[in-house]
């Protein structure tokens, strides 16, 4: 449950963040306060959006009754994928996003271009949904029939920790601002990819794609089991496994040693920056 809530929490502040800028510009822009309109127009249509790849994915999902496991395992790991895009997404432009969409909000407002603006908000509240939905699926694929309705509650919660949030950082406080925000966000969600990636590859291994080469390469299960409370939500949210094979330590490793070169590769001088 814990993924649910950081999965709807960041998604959630992002989008809201996005609609937080360009309603602010248009509510300070005289000449574009027609633009409002528009703009709510656009969250909805983003919203639609994000509902009909829900359906769309919840669709697929009854035709292919036959290959539900082999589905479900790759959506966890395409889950994982668009984590670690998010995250070089936003090293990429987030010191500019504020920037760029007031710019890009003066143009349109120069030619009255009223569905440009709309366009703008359900792009961004499409992506931010639809990234959500691939998340979520990804991790309730991976969990128990029996607390699904428990997971819809985490989902509600962590939407209305967003708004909560979002609050909190636009009041500009001393304790928590945007850039401390992702930071901090950035390795968690990492962590996240990185459990995420460890559940596809277990998953991988139940259906014989991928050899264990060898099981149980060490118990720690007397220090934090895996399946206890603590232990579940530190592996839910980390990847931890008691009682791993060497081809998940593997795995894991790799992920960490790919993650490091592309991150130390986006924090060089004039790569990755916009």
């Amino acid at each position: 449950m814990g993924q649910v809530v950081f999965i709807m929490w960041r998604e959630s502040v992002e989008a809201l963040l996005v609609v937080g800028i360009l309603h602010a510009w248009l509510s300070n822009t005289p000449e574009a306060a027609g633009g409002r309109r528009w703009l709510w127009g656009g969250v909805v249509l983003g919203l639609v959006l994000a509902a009909l790849l829900a359906l769309g994915i919840y669709s697929a999902q009854e035709l292919l009754l036959d290959w539900q496991e082999q589905f479900q395992t790759l959506m966890v790991l395409v889950a994982a994928v668009l984590i670690v895009q998010m995250v070089l997404w936003m090293r990429a432009h987030g010191r500019t996003l504020k920037r760029d969409l007031e710019q890009d909000l003066s143009a349109k407002a120069a030619q009255r271009n009223w569905w440009g603006v709309a366009l703008l908000a359900a792009l961004a509240i499409a992506r931010e949904g639809s990234e959500a939905v691939v998340f979520l699926y990804g991790t309730l694929a991976a969990a128990p029939q029996e607390q699904l309705p428990l997971m819809g509650l985490a989902a509600a919660g962590g939407l209305l920790l967003a708004l909560a949030t979002f609050w909190l950082l636009q009041l500009g406080g001393k304790v928590l601002n945007w850039r401390q925000f992702f930071l901090v966000t950035e390795i968690m969600l990492l962590f996240l990819a990185a459990a995420l990636f460890v559940t596809g590859v277990e998953k991988m291994q139940a259906l014989e794609w991928l050899p264990p080469l060898v099981d149980g390469l060490w118990d720690s299960t007397w220090l934090l089991s895996d399946m206890g409370r603590v232990g579940g939500v530190v592996a839910a949210l980390t990847g931890y496994r008691a009682q791993p094979s060497l081809m998940t330590v593997l795995c894991f490793a790799g992920y960490w040693a790919v993650m490091w070169g592309m991150m130390r590769r986006r924090s060089r001088p004039g790569q990755g920056r916009a």
